[in-house]
């Protein structure tokens, strides 16, 4: 089980974006990246095709799963995440912060 998957509010700890929030859009966990919608952008200088007009091109780049930590669900703020087995046998993710379970 990841502790951070697709859809994830997360904050970014260290970088050029520092203290940002953002939402995960992707996960590569072969490389141990993930891109997060706002977060790292970058400038690609796109040639012109038939099918695609030319020019700079701004985009996400992918960030180190180290540099990002889990947006508690009461405050927003950083938190590590846990795991906890329910009831009924379900395994949840937890911010071990407030307690709270993360949805997803």
């Amino acid at each position: 089980m990841q502790k951070i998957r697709n859809g994830d509010k997360v904050v970014v700890l260290a970088g050029k974006d520092k203290g940002r929030n953002g939402e995960v859009l992707s996960v590569q966990p072969k490389d141990d990246t993930a891109v997060v919608r706002g977060v790292n952008m970058i400038v690609r200088h796109q040639r012109q095709t038939q099918s695609q007009e030319g020019g700079l091109i701004r985009k996400e780049a992918p960030i180190h799963l180290s540099n990002l930590a889990v947006a508690d669900p009461k405050d927003g703020k950083p938190t590590r995440v846990g795991f906890r087995v329910e009831k009924d046998g379900t395994k949840v993710r937890v911010a071990k912060r407030s307690g709270e379970v993360i949805n997803g």
